[in-house]
């Protein structure tokens, strides 16, 4: 071998060994770094952090795993934390710099002394979706100064976010979002701003700050993404985040109380802005302006922004990018603009709660096939459901519900849709065919629904599809034509799945195989009112929430098993007849029980302490039964309680300790119809707008604290023995009061003037007490007056002409007081009393003439419909009806309802004088005319027989003189007529009603002749008229003598009807010759 060879051979072996060196460097390199890069004490402290907390797989959402399972001990001398799930580290040094444990089921409370915060290193922790046990944020976060991506989303922690928190200078990622019981204030927002300028995302939804949006958030110009929805927010959003360069995303939605409007200058605007949600707020939003300011928009909310009354404007469809897009709850009308056909990548539109009409545009929705969730529910879309919606095979949720769609619709065409879970077309006029021959078959695959909303399709039987749906939650087959029973394979659907299920309103009367309980284990929602159940009340499982049996024709006890239902919210079982006493429960079985409502069932004895012992009551309702004895004294603790209804039980508990109530926000209280004795109770806040305790034993004086109860609408303290003086209150104490019934007590004095301040005053009866002195002038306030009833009193005063300056007076009753004086014409200028339909004012002083053509001219009482309406109450969702008392026919009776068109006149037992004008007989809907006992003079006037309606007239103890008026025989209605002791002559009418008056009626009257009284007519005297095809009844009465009288349900607004007797107060024996009259009327007319 020559040299040169050796020396070639000699460099290839240096240059190979120089090659293998370096490999064998870096293989050890290599090993070195994967052997020593996770440091022991990081290993300890992610092990230690994995024993502070427990796997629970509720933590998190469905389909979450725990990560830290994996974690190894470490023993293992393969443990190597870098490799751990969910953990990162540094390449170079080996230290943990990423932790991303989201959804990892962990549940336990987060302390500050928790060994995570030893990982000093960290640059970005995840943490989101997992239970930290209400946990406040450590203040240790501030041990990661290098942290840039911050996530504890959906975690609940709670309390106030730590200052510690802005403290991290260099986060560009912050989400706090989802954090329900966590608050902060407007420092936090200052202080982020402030110190934060580095951040990119900052997501702080639905954490409460109760604060403005302060104008350093400007400060933050590589902003790309700002969330705020939900966070309490108010006053003026500030108008130059929209100048921020760098924003793609903002979303400041649900905060009803942030106003905010778009710059008008467009110069500068966020130029790539793509999701932009502002529903719930209260900006001035113009729509085509937006539109034309960020034409990259993807996402578009603005549900309830209160956009004013118009159409959806065509430029819309220019956003031809929007993937979301939700206009619901505003006031667009007319038709969808076929412009949004243009949006061919929408995905999700919502156009529900507007007034949108027409029909659904075919045209539009053929382009729209990506759309999953589509929601034209509370329209007024009509017609037919357009096929084209068939076509949209991507769809997972369609809502078409409460419009005025109609036709029929075959259910075979939703299996066109296969990813539909969620369908709605609840109260159309559609109606739902599903026959089991198409849908029954064995090919056929039907679609998996989770939510089915066929309430009033007019379905007559359970759709046989049902029997394949295993993971519906949600059933509303309400309002539908269901008889029968429920069929027993009902009993199998959706076994372990179904939640809610609603077949109330049908005409069901039970299951066809009767259980003890019902088969759905996880069922929280049954509502089955409004049917005709009559079985054994049913009782679900145990973990029920809601309950409603209501209006069924339910019978027998209550089983004791109703108290293992120790979950409840609610439970409805009013309006059956269900008997007995309660069960007595254990003490936690009103625990979560919110609405109880028992009313209108035969129930008595004691209330028992368990059904009240819950903290959480808002309402109880167990009116209409026959309850007795005290009241539960656990009741007091239920400082939640917004209503409560005793009424029309027989509770004889005294009130008295303590004198004020102690629920302090209660706003509906019904204690009537009960024997509560002693004091006056009065509710404890300035909240309550209903408080009814009429119809007991009540004693004693008004408590002047009833004058802190300045937001009551309906006050009624009737038919009790209260005495004494009415407090004097401030202004505002009427300010909102409706209704105010004082009525049989025993109060005296001045009527105060602060009781009629507020101009919402509907009606007001005071009757049947001892008030004196003036009418209050501050009345005159009360604008929406309708019904005044002061009579039985003894108020002195002229007569009030400035009521007639009321617009609503329908009813002023001044009966029994001591009014005095001339009612003069020239006082009743342009005070007319415009609608007024009930005077009284017998039993006063008034003297002179009385001016019928001012009080009732032109007020529409001239005219007559037959329109058969009442005078109703209206409070709390709730409709009632004014009562009367009233002599008619010459007894006084009690009316449980008055009619609207109708005219009752009495201005008896008075000094009126003059003659009787002609002008009465213009006024054709009176009823009642009674202007007896006065000092009247002249003739009866002919005109009265234009009064068709007139059922009772008496003109007795005046002056009159003359003939009756003949035509007074046509007056087919008249039922009651007296003239005597007057100085009338001539024949008496002949037609039949007349042959039916008793000679009473025309008694003290010398010139009088006829058949039926002692003197005699001639042949040649008196016309006879056709005899009247008129019945003489209480039928047609304008007062309606109803056995049934419609009252206000309480709380729930149920009508209710109750059996209202016809008091008869004084002598029996003038009804008794009406009757005996109507009986021969009718044998003439036999004889016929």
């Amino acid at each position: 071998m020559g040299l040169s060879s050796l020396c070639l051979v000699t460099v290839s072996i240096y240059v190979l060994s120089t090659i293998v060196l370096f490999h064998l460097m870096v293989a050890s390199s290599l090993q070195s770094y994967n052997t020593s890069t996770c440091h022991d004490d990081e290993i300890y402290a992610l092990l230690q952090f994995k024993q502070s907390f427990v796997i629970n797989k509720s933590a998190s959402v469905d389909g979450a795993y725990p990560k830290i399972s994996s974690w190894k001990s470490t023993r293992d001398p393969k443990s190597n934390c870098c490799s751990w799930d969910g953990v990162e580290c540094d390449e170079k040094t080996g230290h943990v710099i990423g932790l991303d444990l989201s959804s990892s089921c962990l549940y336990g409370s987060f302390s500050s002394n928790n060994t995570l915060f030893s990982l000093v290193h960290l640059q970005h922790l995840n943490l989101a979706d997992n239970h930290f046990n209400f946990s406040q944020i450590p203040t240790s976060i501030r041990n990661f100064p290098r942290l840039r991506y911050l996530n504890l989303s959906m975690s609940v922690f709670s309390g106030h976010v730590p200052s510690e928190v802005s403290q991290l200078s260099k986060l560009s990622s912050l989400d706090l979002s989802s954090n329900y019981d966590m608050f902060s204030n407007e420092e936090l927002l200052r202080s982020l701003a402030q110190n934060l300028t580095g951040l990119e995302t900052l997501d702080l939804f639905f954490i409460n700050l109760s604060s403005t949006v302060p104008d350093t958030l400007t400060n933050l110009s590589l902003l790309t993404s700002l969330i705020l929805g939900d966070c309490g927010l108010s006053g003026k959003f500030p108008g130059r985040i929209f100048k921020l360069q760098n924003l793609k995303v903002l979303s400041v939605r649900y905060n009803p109380a942030l106003t905010g409007y778009f710059p008008d200058d467009y110069s500068g605007s966020s130029p790539d802005l793509m999701s932009l949600k502002l529903s719930s707020t209260n900006f001035f939003i113009n729509l085509p302006s937006l539109i034309e300011r960020f034409p990259s928009l993807k996402e578009l909310g603005v549900r309830s922004c209160n956009i004013s009354e118009g159409p959806v404007p065509l430029s819309l469809g220019n956003l031809r990018d929007l993937i979301y897009l939700d206009l619901s709850y505003n006031k667009f009308n007319g038709q969808v603009p076929l412009s949004l056909g243009n949006l061919r990548d929408l995905i999700y539109l919502d156009l529900s709660y507007n007034q949108f009409n027409g029909q659904i545009p075919t045209a539009t929705l053929v382009n729209l096939t990506q759309l999953t969730y589509l929601s034209l529910s509370n329209n007024y879309f009509h017609g037919s459901v357009p096929q084209s919606l068939f076509n949209l095979m991507n769809l997972q949720i369609l809502r078409l519900d409460h419009n005025n769609l109609s036709g029929t619709i075959e259910f075979q065409k939703f299996l066109n849709l296969q990813k539909l879970t969620d369908l709605d077309l609840s109260y159309n006029n559609l109606e739902l065919l599903a026959e089991s021959r198409f849908l029954n078959n064995a090919t056929t695959v039907l679609p998996k629904f989770e939510y089915l909303g066929l309430g009033g399709c007019n379905i007559r039987e359970f759709p046989d599809f049902l029997r394949s749906q295993d993971v519906l939650s949600s059933l509303d087959l309400s309002g539908n034509k269901l008889q029968g029973q429920v069929p027993k394979w009902m009993r199998n659907i959706s076994t372990q799945a179904l939640q809610y299920i609603n077949i109330s309103h049908n005409f069901l009367s039970g299951f066809e195989k009767t259980a003890a309980a019902l088969p759905w284990p996880n069922l929280e929602f049954l509502d089955l009112s409004f049917n005709m159940f009559r079985e054994l009340l049913l009782f679900p499982s145990t973990s029920f929430l809601y309950y409603n049996i209501a209006n069924n024709k339910l019978t027998g006890r209550v089983s004791p098993i109703i108290c293992n239902m120790t979950s409840l919210e609610y439970l409805d079982l009013s309006n059956n007849k269900l008997i007995g006493d309660l069960p007595q429960c254990g003490g936690n079985f009103s625990v979560s029980l919110q609405y109880l409502k028992l009313g209108n069932n035969s129930f008595h004895g004691n209330l028992p302490q368990s059904y009240t012992n819950g903290s959480n009551l808002r309402m109880i309702d167990i009116g209409h039964n026959n309850f007795h004895g005290q009241l539960p004294r656990s009741l007091a603790n239920c400082a939640s309680l917004e209503s409560l209804v005793l009424s029309h039980n027989k509770f004889n508990d005294t009130l008295n300790t303590p004198v004020v109530l102690p629920w302090l926000n209660l706003e509906y209280l019904d204690l009537s119809f009960n024997m509560f004795h002693d004091l006056l109770p009065l509710p404890s806040t300035s909240i309550i707008k209903y408080y009814n305790i009429a119809n007991n034993k009540l004693t004693g004086r008004v408590s002047p604290m009833i004058c802190n109860m300045t937001s009551l609408e309906y006050l009624d303290l009737s038919n009790n023995k209260l005495i004494g003086d009415l407090p004097h209150c401030g202004r505002n104490f009427s300010v909102n009061l409706e209704y105010l019934k004082l009525g049989n007590n025993s109060f005296h004095g001045n009527l105060p003037q602060s009781y009629f301040n507020g101009s919402n005053l509907r009606m007001m009866d005071i009757s049947h007490n001892s008030f004196q002195g003036q009418l209050p002038r501050s009345l005159t306030n009360c604008a929406s007056l309708e019904s005044l009833v002061l009579s039985h009193n003894n108020f002195g005063d002229t007569f009030p002409v400035w009521l007639g300056a009321l617009p609503e007076l329908k009813i002023l009753k001044m009966d029994h007081n001591v009014f005095y004086g001339v009612i003069l014409k020239h006082d009743m200028k342009n005070l007319q009393f415009p609608v007024l339909r009930i005077l009284d004012l017998s039993y006063n002083d008034f003297s002179g003439q009385f001016p019928f053509e001012y009080i009732f001219s032109g007020n529409g009482t001239t005219s007559i419909t037959h329109d058969l309406e009442y005078y109703r109450i209206y409070s709390f969702s709730s409709v009632g009806y004014y009562s009367i008392t009233i002599i008619c026919k010459g007894v006084e009776r009690y009316y449980p309802r008055v009619r609207e068109d109708l005219i009752l006149i009495d201005i008896s037992s008075n000094n009126f004088e003059g003659k009787i004008p002609e002008f009465i007989g213009k006024l054709q809907g009176i009823w009642s005319l009674n202007l007896s006992n006065n000092i009247l003079t002249g003739h009866i006037p002919s005109s009265l027989s234009n009064l068709s309606r007139l059922e009772s007239l008496d003109l007795s103890h005046n002056k009159l003189y003359g003939e009756i008026p003949q035509q007074l025989a046509q007056l087919d209605s008249l039922s009651k007529f007296n003239v005597s002791h007057n100085n009338l002559t001539g024949p008496v009418p002949r037609g039949i009603h007349f042959t039916t008056f008793d000679s009473t009626s025309y008694l003290e009257n010398q010139g009088l002749c006829g058949d039926f009284l002692p003197k005699k007519c001639g042949n040649s005297e008196g016309g006879q008229l056709p005899p009247s095809t008129s019945e003489d009844n209480d039928s047609g009465s304008g007062i309606e003598l109803d056995w049934k009288f419609v009252v206000a349900g309480s709380g729930s607004g149920l009508l209710v009807g109750v059996v209202v007797a016809d008091f008869v107060i004084t002598k029996w024996n003038v009804w008794f010759i009406e009757i005996v009259a109507v009986l021969i009327v009718f044998s003439k007319r036999i004889r016929n």
